[in-house]
């Protein structure tokens, strides 16, 4: 198997070469860039797997730049910061970001969290590769595409973790930290509603009158659960 290839972009060059240092020893293959101009030619060449992207940039906007990158490859993102406001991991999240962390971090944290976004790269086992086919919606393990009404929908990897895990276990409510420990893979330390955001967007783009967006159901005080629209309920609504 080949070692995953990861980008780290940052104008801080002690942050840069410490992580550089660190992930080389962990046998990943490493690049750097210390701009949004210098990143993304690198990113061209390189074709990383995993993106590490600071948020403040000299000549970009860490937020712009991990959409421009995720709209070329399905790259993963995942966002470094200074900032400890809870709104801009939100704003993070909702630009595509994968995980987000602040500075200053731990090594270990870091590698942790880079191992458990790069899992989501990994074969699936058969028992898992069965395509799950709700009406219209169709969800596809192997591939990691989603489809509705035979139209390819775009989700980040984590959009697509958090749906087929919802859909792979329907009428099951979740709660919020039980969803990230499930889909994240790590003790997730900070704002729960990170799952709300991945959630809403992934509502978004399935959005259709009666589309599967409507069976993703918010169960007050307590978290979500994916429900299978009832055929007969459907038949008793439009009977007079």
């Amino acid at each position: 198997m080949s070692l995953a290839k990861i980008l780290v972009v940052d104008d801080d060059p002690a942050v840069r070469n410490l992580i550089q240092r660190f992930l080389s020893k962990q046998n990943y293959q490493m690049e750097s860039a210390v701009d949004g101009k210098t990143a993304i030619a690198v990113f061209e060449q390189f074709n990383p797997d995993l993106v590490i992207l600071d948020v403040n940039l000299p000549d970009a906007n860490g937020y712009n730049l991990c959409q421009e990158m995720q709209s070329r490859t399905g790259v993963f993102v995942l966002m470094l910061t200074s900032r400890t406001d809870e709104a801009d991991k939100i704003t993070g999240f909702s630009k595509g970001a994968d995980d987000y962390i602040t500075k200053p971090f731990s090594l270990s944290e870091l590698g942790v969290r880079v191992a458990a976004i790069l899992k989501r790269q990994r074969v699936v086992t058969t028992a898992e590769q069965q395509r799950i086919i709700f009406d219209q919606l169709m969800i596809d393990p192997v591939r990691r595409e989603v489809t509705l009404n035979n139209q390819s929908v775009p989700l980040t990897a984590l959009e697509f973790d958090l749906l087929h895990f919802l859909a792979s276990h329907p009428g099951k409510v979740w709660r919020r930290s039980e969803l990230i420990q499930a889909v994240w893979d790590y003790e997730y330390v900070g704002d729960q509603r990170v799952v709300d955001v991945h959630i809403g967007q992934i509502r978004k783009k399935l959005e259709t009158d009666s589309g599967p967006d409507k069976m993703i159901r918010t169960i007050r005080g307590v978290g979500y659960q994916f429900e299978i629209p009832d055929p007969t309920e459907e038949t008793h609504k439009s009977q007079p």
